[in-house]
């Protein structure tokens, strides 16, 4: 099984996929397999995008847990 790419890369390759697609000119096969492959990518972006915003509401969370400095 291949590693999953990055956010970026995983944005990148569905742009493509939305360029192939509008462009058109291809076969009802080849147009699905795209549909497919850009439907798996936007499920890779947003798994990064969550991760993301759990990581950031983590970091929220410590800071707003942390005892005020009283000076």
């Amino acid at each position: 099984m291949s590693e999953e790419p990055g956010y970026e890369q995983a944005r990148d390759q569905l742009v493509e996929v939305v360029r192939e697609l509008e462009a058109g000119g291809l076969s009802l096969e080849q147009s699905l397999s795209l549909w497919e492959k850009g439907e798996h990518l936007a499920k890779v972006c947003e798994r990064h995008l969550e991760g993301a915003r759990e990581r950031i509401e983590t970091a929220l969370k410590s800071v707003e847990e942390e005892p005020a400095d009283e000076a």
